[in-house]
């Protein structure tokens, strides 16, 4: 943690035959508590930016969905992959990371 707002991050991805490692920084912007926020990250290495706008909506008092749209750009070794890929890859990420996010806040049994 940088900041309350701003951390520090190492990320390995592979991705197909590419492996890559971006050391960048992620900050969240635009927080509106308890409702959402906006995340970036920049990365280092080969290039790599992105975020995601995410937003909570209470459903019933003890459910809150959780809205994201996420966008990325990349370059270098990783674009020479292409779309496809890259588009599994980062839904693949981000499927993993909802699935812990879960596991995290579930309530226990």
């Amino acid at each position: 943690m940088a900041s309350p707002t701003a951390m520090t991050a190492i990320v390995l991805l592979n991705a197909g035959p590419v492996k890559a490692t971006f050391s960048g920084k992620v900050t969240l912007n635009d927080i509106d508590a308890p409702s959402g926020y906006h995340i970036v990250g920049e990365g280092a290495a080969d290039f790599a930016t992105g975020g995601a706008k995410v937003a909570f909506a209470e459903e019933t008092r003890d459910v809150t969905i959780l809205h994201d749209e996420a966008e990325a750009q990349i370059g270098s070794t990783l674009a020479q992959l292409g779309a496809r890929l890259i588009g599994s890859t980062s839904r693949k990420l981000a499927a993993n990371v909802f699935e812990n996010f879960a596991a995290v806040v579930a309530p226990s049994s």
